[in-house]
């Protein structure tokens, strides 16, 4: 009978329901679509992170920067012996990125932490390379001056010198040195071998590099090419493709010869951290900074916040007006399903009054006023998760392009003069200080759908028809058999 009837008065009153199961639907579409956008928010600056630091990387671990009182860094040198004649000249100087660098044996520390699944650490440095030549003057006499005249010289030739100085090319760029025995976790992995082969876990201190693709190109590097680095030559045995297009280094070297190029033996820049679970990030962040002093660590979270760009605004519309957009509207849903349902149960005096004449007890009749706008909340819930999982997917085709910039210190010494000297002097190139350079990475969008977020809609559903038959089934619970009476023509 609850069935029966519940079915007929639905088809009878099928443009009522349907205004209803919209209003429902539409909220329910925008809280679908406002979720899986900000959980593509999530997952595009988990990228940024990915992109900058590895595949699998929950956090890094870097030594914490000195005091400002404790001064400056100390400015990169460039020594020449400048002979007499044309000589060629060429020299480098190789220098952890940041000059901050952490212990070897932070590493272990690190992966003894409690929660820590996976600890590798990897050394950044940044080459600047002068090459060039120093330009002897030419010596100039003076007209009749030779051999002095007159006033009794001393025969010394008379003239000056004209001409000469030095002209040197500049050129910088990053290498990294990865822990070849543990290759699982680091800024390499977020770079796919498109050439060649990486590097062997036995290769440990081999004189090979892996080139970035962009580099390589650059310099029309490929594989079996050589390329010098502080006089220590490496075989290019691969090329890597960034994901993001944006690689963390221009060559990767084993982690042993970083070290010995720039006279860093045991030592890191930066501890790549993998934790058990994605949940207890927090956990383990506070536990390294407690137990290992001296240490910076960085996790997604707080990348995030140093995110700038069309990524930064539109995650903060998102999880700003986007959410509380689509709560205000789920809010308005719900209100305009419950005053429907009021005003049709308004409309239906006669027909509850004829029922409860009839027998039917008032919790039979609340029951089926629940049951009717349930059955209509199921039916916006199903519209919605139709409307909002389309929405979703057709973001996700689109997938509109988002910048992040993440601000960060430069990674080696900006370029520095040349400076011409006399024959036997010693002439000095000084590089620059630190400069500030943005890290710009271009992310596609995407809106992914979970499990979690269809059940947000179906729980949703049932709420907004649960109020509306509350609205209905108190309205119909106070009708009387004489209302019936009373609307009889």
């Amino acid at each position: 009978m609850f069935f029966t009837y519940l079915r007929r008065e639905l088809r009878r009153r099928r443009k009522a329901a349907l205004v209803v199961a919209s209003g429902l639907a539409l909220g329910i579409a925008l809280v679908i679509v406002v979720n899986s956008v900000s959980s593509g928010m999530w997952d595009a600056q988990g990228k940024v992170l990915e992109s900058l630091y590895g595949l699998g990387t929950d956090m890094t671990v870097t030594k914490a920067a000195p005091p400002a009182s404790e001064g400056g860094r100390e400015r990169p040198r460039f020594n020449f012996d400048a002979d007499d004649g044309d000589e060629a000249q060429s020299s480098d100087i190789v220098m952890p990125q940041g000059f901050q660098t952490l212990a070897s044996s932070t590493v272990g520390k690190v992966a003894g932490q409690s929660g820590v699944a996976t600890a590798v650490g990897g050394l950044s440095l940044s080459v600047v390379k002068v090459d060039g030549e120093f330009k002897p003057g030419q010596f100039q006499p003076k007209e009749g001056g030779a051999n002095g005249g007159g006033g009794g010289g001393t025969g010394a030739p008379q003239g000056e010198v004209r001409g000469g100085g030095a002209e040197f090319d500049v050129n910088s760029y990053s290498v990294y040195g990865t822990d070849t025995a543990h290759q699982d976790l680091g800024p390499l992995t977020s770079s796919k071998i498109t050439d060649g082969r990486g590097f062997k876990t036995t290769e440990t201190d081999a004189e090979v590099a892996v080139a970035d693709a962009a580099y390589a190109k650059e310099k029309k590097y490929q594989v079996g090419s050589e390329v010098t680095i502080k006089g220590t030559k490496f075989e290019i045995v691969g090329v890597a493709t960034a994901d993001s297009g944006d690689a963390a280094a221009n060559l990767y070297v084993p982690l042993k010869q970083a070290q010995t190029l720039s006279d860093s033996k045991d030592k890191v820049t930066t501890v790549y951290v993998q934790a058990d679970d994605s949940q207890q990030i927090a956990a383990v962040k506070s536990a390294i900074q407690k137990n290992i002093p001296g240490t910076t660590v960085t996790t997604s979270a707080d990348l995030a916040d140093t995110v700038s760009g069309s990524l930064s605004t539109a995650s903060d519309l998102a999880t700003s007006v986007g959410k509380w957009l689509s709560i205000a509207v789920l809010i308005a849903a719900f209100v305009v399903a419950g005053l429907l349902t009021v005003s049709a149960v308004s409309r239906r005096v006669r027909e509850f009054g004829t029922l409860k004449a009839l027998g039917w007890k008032s919790g039979r009749v609340t029951r089926q006023v629940v049951g009717e706008a349930m059955v209509n909340g199921l039916v916006g819930g199903a519209l919605g998760i139709a409307v909002g999982v389309a929405g979703a997917y057709a973001l996700t085709a689109v997938s509109p392009s988002l910048t992040a910039q993440l601000g960060a210190a430069a990674s080696g010494p900006g370029p520095g003069g040349g400076g011409g000297g006399g024959g036997g002097g010693m002439a000095r190139v000084a590089g620059g200080g630190a400069q500030s350079a943005d890290k710009a990475i271009e992310i596609a969008l995407t809106a992914p759908i979970s499990a979690a977020t269809i059940a947000l809609a179906v729980g949703l559903a049932v709420t907004g028809g649960l109020i509306a038959g509350a609205f209905g089934g108190w309205r119909a619970s106070r009708l009387r058999p004489a209302d019936a009476l009373r609307r009889v023509e």
